[in-house]
């Protein structure tokens, strides 16, 4: 079985799914005023330059606690209501028709983000990508996130967690595909025979120029919004159990400290 591994972020989409929901999360109560600006800000940077490990680090942090106490029940309704608005217009339409080439030469394909897995699950869902590799966080008996981390989706844990669901399913790496923009994911190219570089950073850009792997160039995202079905009324209990607490688990989880 061969498989192709789609990294999330400025990959798939091009924007950060985490960093997005700050503005809605704010609205809503959850976050203040000024953790809302800094989570744009740090979007800005993002989208300009992308993130190395240290300035993941400093996000982490800043932000590691924010998610402890949050409801999950009250999170999934935010991400229910405002995912696809936060994402739009953000959707390459050259990662959606690699997919679907995938898909048809028969490969398993996954979105691989160190995003929480709920809304990475719910993001993969709605275009039609059933399995997933994210960041799981810990829930307590009050149904509560504890800001505590099960699995960091990141860096060498997405290698690991690439490997261990290779070795799980029979999965062959060698012949398998992976696709990302940032040098943080250099252990997750490296894991697949057919690594794939999208709009590389600088230092990924180098690599792939060395070891002579494909360079995509996407430059014109689409409206997500466009390229789904109508979206029902009220969503059924499967769809929104891939939705609950995203939002916090994408905002907090991926920034906070690496444990």
């Amino acid at each position: 079985m061969e498989a192709a591994f789609f990294d999330l972020d400025k990959t798939v989409i091009a924007r950060s799914s985490t960093l997005a929901m700050g503005r809605p999360m704010m609205r809503e109560g959850l976050i203040s005023r000024s953790d809302a600006l800094r989570s744009l800000y740090a979007q800005l940077v993002y989208q300009l330059q992308g993130a190395d490990d240290q300035q993941m680090e400093r996000m982490r942090v800043a932000l590691q606690d924010l998610s402890k106490g949050w409801k999950q029940t009250e999170v999934q309704r935010l991400v229910d209501e405002t995912l696809i608005d936060v994402l739009e217009p953000s959707i390459h339409p050259e990662a959606l028709e690699l997919i679907r080439v995938h898909r048809e030469a028969g490969r398993r394909v996954y979105i691989v983000s160190s995003s929480g897995i709920e809304v990475v699950r719910a993001f993969a869902n709605s275009i039609g990508v059933p399995h997933v590799i994210a960041t799981r966080g810990e829930i307590d008996d009050n149904g509560c996130y504890t800001g505590e981390l099960l699995f960091y989706c990141y860096g060498t844990g997405k290698q690991i967690a690439m490997r261990e669901e290779a070795a799980r399913i029979g999965i062959d790496l060698a012949n398998s595909y992976a696709y990302s923009d940032s040098i943080t994911d250099l252990p997750m190219l490296e894991t697949v025979g057919h690594p794939n570089t999208v709009n590389p950073d600088k230092d990924l850009r180098a690599v792939a120029l060395e070891r002579e792997w494909p360079i995509l160039e996407w430059r014109n995202p689409v409206s997500l919004r466009s390229k789904l079905p109508p979206m029902p009324t009220s969503p059924p209990p499967a769809a929104a159990l891939a939705a609950g607490a995203a939002a916090a688990v994408a905002f907090a989880w991926a920034l906070r400290r690496r444990r």
